[in-house]
């Protein structure tokens, strides 16, 4: 790319739907781990049914902040309840935009007093590490990147056990030495003599632990969890079935992030480079606008809005929130295929001319910010990101924001399945296809991750 900046990008080529649209990337990469070590639906139901592992060490960014001031950048960046935040405790990071858009989401751990970790999607760490820096604030930043970006090893492994057996499993491997630990707290522990952390979450709705440590003792941690875990039916999570998991759980892994309009986050586009995502990322899916903020969804639609501090007037987006609060227009659902028309599109995939476009199992993304047009009568009443098989459900779903008035389960919608627009190797020449759907809740399944 030979722009010096996002901002420089934009300029030269018209604007953001272009850039991201004649992006050459695609889909967010799961390096390292193996696609599948049973199979991607045995491995889907090892989290609902059993016990799943996942090792979650190579693909996601680490920003660690150290110092008397790095609370306070968190509570710039993040609308959550950040007044009090003690060592010991994880916290969902949520960014909005000025105007009140979704940037993006993570987890940060206080590690230490005032040493905490920021995880998850590079897009998360890169607004916060921008803010860091930016701030003036008396802090130390590092960086841990996704091993895409970098070679070597990581810092530390994580691994995540979940699944209706994953406590009982845990209580075992950890030889008594596991502790009660309050959800999205942190914990330590032994395994095998190896002193090990653990958050207490969830994930697609089962309870569940995110274990860490340094790298050097990745490999006897693994080796307890596989021997214990043999007792427990445990499998080890492909990276095939791992990013399906939002499909049950309702996350929006990767929204397109609300920085690519706007003079409020200009300075932030002049400050991202290659290989910044946000520089690199496509957009991809049938929706065909070309202004930038039909893209966009806002905290509120995806659900965020009780984990909101409206008692804060100190972080970034709070003014626009609250405006969106009460004139809220979107709600998160999920959308089920009609079983004929998904295989007609799979048929027609293969077999016609102009095909459709393939549809890949058990994940069908083929872009880094995945964007569909939802339709009622021919009218956008909505938009899709994730589509996949989620063999729990036995469904064919799709993750959707969609107009208040047709987010009642049962509603009968159409998904438009396509590109118009074809500029990246990950895709073929198709034709748009209509899918009926209908709207049923999300997540899918009821969260029992509070509960042992």
């Amino acid at each position: 790319m030979k722009y010096g900046n996002l901002e420089a990008a934009l300029k030269a080529v018209g604007g953001p739907v272009q850039l991201l649209r004649n992006s050459q990337s695609g889909p967010y990469v799961f390096p390292v781990v193996a696609p599948e070590y049973t199979n991607w639906r045995d491995e889907q139901r090892a989290w609902k049914e059993g016990v799943a592992v996942l090792d979650l060490s190579f693909h996601m960014t680490d920003l660690y902040l150290r110092g008397p001031d790095a609370l306070k950048v968190l509570q710039k960046v993040g609308l959550t309840k950040m007044v009090t935040f003690p060592v010991n405790r994880g916290k969902q990071l949520i960014a909005s935009s000025p105007d009140g858009y979704l940037i993006g989401d993570g987890i940060v751990f206080h590690l230490e007093q005032d040493y905490f970790r920021v995880v998850g999607p590079p897009v998360i760490c890169d607004w916060t590490q921008y803010h860091a820096e930016t701030s003036g604030y008396d802090i130390q930043i590092d960086r841990d990147e996704t091993i895409t970006f970098r070679g070597g090893e990581p810092r530390i492994y994580i691994y995540q056990v979940q699944g209706p057996h994953a406590l009982e499993m845990m209580k075992e491997v950890t030889e008594g030495t596991l502790p009660e630990i309050s959800f999205f707290g942190i914990g330590d522990f032994e395994i095998r003599g190896k002193k090990v952390r653990a958050l207490r979450h969830g994930m697609a709705g089962t309870a569940g632990f995110e274990m860490f440590g340094p790298w050097e003792d990745q490999a006897v941690i693994m080796d307890a969890l596989e021997e214990v875990g043999a007792k427990y039916n445990m499998r080890k999570i492909g990276s095939l079935a791992y990013p399906t998991t939002t499909l049950e759980s309702s996350w929006m892994p990767l929204p397109v992030p609300a920085i690519y309009h706007g003079e409020e986050t200009k300075a932030f586009r002049e400050w991202l480079t290659i290989p910044h995502i946000e520089v690199l990322g496509s957009v991809g899916g049938s929706l065909a606008s070309t202004n930038i903020e039909d893209y966009y969804m806002d905290p509120i639609e995806v659900g965020y809005t009780n984990l909101i501090d409206t008692k804060r007037d100190d972080f970034i987006g709070c003014e626009a929130l609250k405006g969106r609060i009460a004139n809220q227009r979107r709600k998160k659902v999920t959308l089920v295929w009609n079983h004929d028309d998904l295989m007609k599109v799979i048929h027609d995939s293969l077999f016609a001319d102009p095909p459709a476009r393939f549809v890949n199992f058990p994940l069908a993304t083929y872009s880094t910010f995945h964007v569909d047009d939802v339709q009622k009568n021919g009218k956008s009443v909505g938009i899709a990101q994730y589509s996949g098989f989620t063999a729990n459900a036995g469904e064919f779903v799709s993750l959707s924001i969609v107009d208040l008035e047709h987010a009642e389960p049962g509603t009968e919608l159409t998904l438009i399945w396509g590109e118009q627009e074809m500029r990246r190797p990950t895709i073929e020449r198709n034709t748009l296809r209509e899918v009926r759907v209908t709207v049923a809740p999300a997540p899918y399944f009821e969260k029992v991750i509070k509960k042992d």
